[in-house]
């Protein structure tokens, strides 16, 4: 499965990704909002082989693609978008820190959301992110997500408590201010 934008393909995985995610999940800035073991070669290896399974299945819910350019075919991040019951799906995103306000992760959401809401026709998509992720919810506002709740300390890691904030955005609201 690949989704095109202007500058970028969205493809599903390939084992010969495990590098460049790995390469990705283990920058420290990455890694400011993520927990240790999250970030681990090892939880990168299994998760890359994990994304590769679940392209392959038949009635997909999950869809985490590599986020690669089209002008170089260089891996630059990743983009998912994982359909849950009741037509809801969470988004998110990750993209290596030299390709970071380039505009590349907003124009991999901005087709994810697309591709849930006209393709699955989702009633409502979800981020959920430390809230001290001042870019990501930046991003999510650009998009036209909405905060939607805000959980005081709510995940402890790296030996101290975050509060988390959920974006938020229903079909509606995506039809009203996506371009087509």
């Amino acid at each position: 499965m690949i989704i095109e934008t202007k500058r970028l393909f969205l493809r599903n995985f390939e084992r010969s990704d495990v590098v460049a995610y790995c390469n990705l999940t283990s920058d420290p800035e990455y890694q400011r909002f993520y927990n240790e073991e999250d970030c681990s070669v090892e939880k990168s290896r299994n998760l890359v082989e994990q994304f590769v399974l679940q392209a392959e299945e038949i009635n997909r819910s999950k869809y985490q693609m590599a986020i690669v350019l089209k002008s170089t075919g260089e891996f630059i991040g990743t983009v998912g978008l994982r359909i849950e019951l009741d037509k809801q799906a969470s988004i998110g995103f990750g993209v290596g820190r030299e390709f970071q306000s380039t505009g590349y992760a907003k124009e991999a959401m901005s087709a994810l959301l697309k591709f849930g809401f006209e393709k699955h026709d989702l009633h409502r998509v979800f981020a959920e992110t430390i809230s001290e992720n001042t870019p990501a919810i930046q991003l999510c506002k650009m998009l036209g997500m909405r905060e939607e709740a805000r959980f005081v300390e709510n995940r402890f890691f790296k030996g101290r408590w975050w509060s988390t904030v959920i974006m938020a955005m229903l079909q509606t609201e995506w039809s009203s201010v996506s371009p087509t």
